[in-house]
């Protein structure tokens, strides 16, 4: 009896209809004559998967006793005894309840695997165990059941189910995943379309990899060489060379024209050492590389174009690209070059192209060994034991009897050959092995005394150690050589790689730039030194150290950077060599500069526009918004102070009450003015004090017309004190609730309510009105934005704005979600007492700037018709949640809804 195959539906997420797929995939394997039945399925009552059930056999569950509950687990003992063809066995990351004969589910479906029973399964893609951690990350919850990924990599089968953010969360919003009461918090928590969107991204990569190894596998297994173009793969040869840049933005162009195309880049290098290549040009073509999405390898070999044909053939590759040649005519009689040589033996599996560039045919410089940079000591080292070595050793062998043989007589010569190279360099090794050969031939070889050999073979016996002592010197130089130029562009490209990273990141300022260059070579102060023209004065941008330089040519090392920009260097002179990494530095610091002008002005330009979009903005809310309760006051005094109409009391009251209206709605309409005017400046200052949720709410509900029928409360008394200024969320309460009341049914009740979440407490203010699009949600805070077809005497657009810069001025956040079943849903968010993690002196002095932010960031959102919508998404979404989600699935097909 052989083993049985395994099958998995692997979601993305929670509720795509893993479930669903395997009960369908049962239905036809049954409709077929296959002997199917059911060993475990959680339907977790969800109706259309319960309908699913029907007409499968279902094995009887095992009931253990566990704490005093009764728990229901696979049965394996049963399946086994049933035997059937296939078994269906859901949710593979499952941990069985003590007791059970496996600890963990997928231990269950091995036992019935080495059964011979075939297996279909689920299991989501959070649940595997080496994604644990990053799941961790996107979504704040720790996935405790998990399976590990060989089991699932070793299915036969590996099919995706999977779905669109939205279309999940309109099905979560529809009651089909979980119960209505747990909808709210799933959706604003773990089914947030952030987390549904890497989920599923981790899905596609992970899937798509495992598709790759079977890929590769078959063609391992049958020996297959060709390549199959399943998916565009591009290598790119590289030869250190300025054209390499040109050849990685062409393999780009070519992998954008296919789908899922990927970019290779190889350098090749020789097993013998460093070559021509310039590290620094290699490290700026990585980097390009990485920028377009692709990857950079080094490869060591010989045979270049066999090297590089071994390299596309073995990642599969469909298409190569290569440079023209930059050696001159008279150079291809060493051979037809690289590129003949690779579009010669290629085959018709693989595309070679060659890019022509500007370095074509300009010549190929050789090799330039630059020798070790060696200090004064050394160099003097190395001659005196490459001279004085050989002289001292001949004089204690004249004076030893023992007679110990020309041959051991050279090989102690040789040795102080060796070390005058590893110390010295080449030119004390050599003068060494001519001196030592002297040595030998006038004192250990017959007749002595005399620079004369009697025997012939004497004299090919010191030609011999001549040879060999200059060989060996050689090797040893260049290996010491080898050695030296390896630390150094090691740490050239240590450099540089610091550079890149901490620039494009943008966490290094010009000063600390330049107190990194000071430290780096040494230097006593640097300087960046710039000036608006050729005539005008040197002004300093920048320095680090005492007393920096003022002009370049002051300086001892000086590095132009563009026409008038310069980094000027006082304290020693420095080596040729080392102005290669200090340009680098050079060039970065002027991007800094660069991008610090550019920020500003940016930020100048942002306030400017900002200025004048509010007051144009303020000038149609005065000259409409604020003439309305006006004229109405005027025409009601005016009527009262008229003397041709005798008014009633019941008119005067009538009139009076109009003017009151018209006097708290203008007083309504300022107030909110001077506040947005408040969060413009910067000057809110909240007072941050421990106060109770049930203390402010109440209080917010003043102003809300017949606050006892339009208003349901629900703030438990067992919640947290929270961390807030009374008076601010006071008012972005009632601002928020008003705003809730105006566009809910009068039969439709708002409910308000609050629950903790982690470390804050979330404030739900729940209406069942019209809703706002997705695309309007982040308008609606903007100032003077209303949504919809809001009547123009609705107010100036600036609840809501206000009620984000006063949440954001206190840490806390609001934004809208949809409300399940229709409208929209402010969720509040506020910090607990006693979690923040800066004092109350700290809170103070950063809350002006955070308001301001917080009032330029409402104003970005791009321009919409007015009112006071109905709330929106928060500008960060809340802290990840707690509960995790279970990896159970929903069913099939699911209706449209209108959000």
């Amino acid at each position: 009896m052989g083993r049985g195959k395994l099958r998995i539906y692997l979601g993305s997420a929670p509720g795509v209809g893993k479930t669903y797929a395997m009960l369908a995939e049962a239905h036809r394997r049954i409709e077929r004559g296959t002997d199917c039945v059911v060993a475990f399925v959680e339907h977790h009552r969800r109706p259309r998967t319960e309908v699913m059930l029907h007409g499968l056999e279902q094995v009887a569950l095992k009931e253990i006793e566990y704490r005093g509950g009764v728990f229901q687990e696979m049965d394996v003992d049963a399946v086994l005894t049933r035997a059937p063809a296939v078994a269906l066995v859901d949710e593979l990351a499952h941990t069985n309840v003590p007791g059970s004969r496996n600890a963990k589910r997928w231990q269950d479906v091995r036992v019935l695997l080495d059964a011979g029973i075939d297996v279909v399964s689920t299991v989501n893609i959070q649940h595997l165990e080496s994604l644990g951690d990053v799941v961790e990350a996107i979504t704040g919850v720790r996935q405790r059941e998990t399976v590990p990924d060989e089991i699932v990599r070793r299915a036969d089968q590996i099919e995706l189910v999977d779905m669109s953010p939205q279309a999940l969360r309109r099905r979560m919003a529809h009651g089909n995943i979980y119960k209505p009461d747990k909808v709210d918090a799933a959706l604003s928590n773990y089914f947030r379309p952030g987390n549904l969107t890497a989920l599923r991204e981790l899905a596609l990569l992970w899937v798509a990899d495992r598709a790759d190894e079977y890929l590769q596998q078959y063609r391992g297994e049958h020996d297959i060489r060709s390549t199959w173009q399943a998916r565009e793969r591009i290598v790119v040869g590289l030869t250190g060379g300025p054209e390499g840049r040109t050849l990685i933005r062409r393999a780009a162009r070519l992998a954008e024209k296919g789908a899922g195309g990927e970019v290779l880049a190889v350098y090749i290098a020789r097993s013998d050492g460093l070559t021509a290549a310039s590290p620094k040009e290699l490290a700026v073509q990585r980097t390009l590389v990485e920028d377009l999405g692709g990857t950079f390898h080094h490869v060591i070999g010989d045979d270049i174009p066999a090297a590089l044909l071994a390299f596309a053939r073995g990642v599969n590759a469909t298409q190569i690209v290569l440079g023209s040649s930059r050696r001159k005519a008279w150079q291809y009689i060493f051979g037809p070059g690289v590129g003949a040589t690779v579009a010669r033996e290629s085959g018709p599996d693989l595309d070679v192209h060659i890019v022509t560039h500007e370095e074509a045919a300009k010549g190929r410089g050789l090799p330039v060994a630059r020798g070790a940079r060696l200090g004064r000591s050394r160099i003097i080292g190395g001659w005196l034991i490459g001279v004085g070595g050989p002289a001292l050793l001949a004089l204690a062998l004249t004076h030893v009897d023992s007679d110990l043989g020309l041959a051991n007589d050279m090989l102690l010569f040789l040795s102080f050959t060796v070390a005058a190279a590893l110390i010295g360099g080449l030119l004390p090794a050599l003068a060494s092995a001519a001196f030592g050969s002297l040595l030998l031939n006038y004192f250990f070889t017959p007749p002595l005394h005399l620079f004369t050999v009697a025997d012939p073979k004497n004299i090919v016996a010191i030609v011999i150690f001549f040879s060999v002592a200059v060989s060996v010197a050689s090797v040893v130089d260049l290996a010491a050589r080898r050695t030296h130029q390896a630390a150094r562009l090691r740490a050239e490209s240590e450099i540089l790689s610091f550079l890149a990273g901490s620039v494009l990141r943008g966490d290094t300022s010009l000063e600390a730039l330049l107190e990194r260059v000071r430290e780096t070579f040494a230097m006593e102060s640097v300087a960046l030194l710039e000036r608006e023209s050729d005539t005008a004065p040197w002004t300093c941008a920048g320095s680090a150290g005492p007393r920096p330089d003022g002009r370049p040519e002051d300086a001892d090392v000086d590095v132009p950077v563009g026409d008038h920009m310069a980094l000027a260097l006082s304290g020693r002179v420095l080596p040729a060599e080392d102005r290669r990494v200090l340009a680098a530095f050079a060039a970065q610091a002027a991007v800094v500069v660069d991008r610090r002008r550019l920020q500003s002005e940016a930020e100048q330009a942002r306030t400017l526009a900002e200025g004048n979009r509010i007051r144009t903005a303020l000038l149609a809310a005065v000259s409409h918004d604020l003439r309305t309760p006006l004229a109405g006051i005027k025409a009601a005094v005016s009527s009262l102070r008229s003397e041709d109409v005798d008014w009633s009391p019941e008119d005067q009251a009538e009139l009076l009450e109009g003017i009151e209206a018209g006097a708290d709605r203008l007083d309504h309409l300022v107030g909110n003015l001077l506040d947005m005017s408040r969060l413009q400046t910067g000057t809110v200052a909240p007072l941050m004090r421990e106060i109770d949720l049930d203390e402010v709410v109440p209080m917010a509900l003043v102003g809300v017309p017949d606050p006892e029928r339009s208003v349901d409360l629900d703030i438990p008394e067992s919640l947290p004190m929270v961390n807030v200024d009374k008076g601010l969320l006071e008012r972005a309460v009632a601002n928020i609730v008003e705003n809730a009341v105006k566009y809910s049914p009068p039969d439709q009740p708002v409910l308000v309510s609050a629950s903790t979440l982690g470390e804050r407490l979330e404030l739900r203010v729940v209406d069942r009105g019209p809703g706002v699009p997705d695309e309007a949600k982040e308008r609606i805070f903007a100032p003077f934005q209303r949504y919809g077809d809001a009547p123009r005497g609705a107010g100036v657009g600036l609840g809501l704005a206000v009620a984000r810069g006063f949440a954001e001025a206190m840490g806390g956040t609001l934004g809208a979600e949809d409300t399940p079943g229709g409208g929209l849903t402010m969720v509040l968010t506020l910090r607990a007492a006693g979690r923040a993690s800066e004092s109350q002196d700290q809170t103070l002095t950063r809350t002006a700037a955070q308001a301001a932010q917080a009032a330029q960031a409402a104003q970005a959102a791009s321009a919409a018709p007015a009112a006071d919508a109905a709330p929106a998404a928060s500008a960060a979404e809340a802290a990840p949640a707690t509960p995790a989600a279970p990896a159970a699935d929903s069913e099939g097909p699911q209706r449209g809804r209108h959000a």
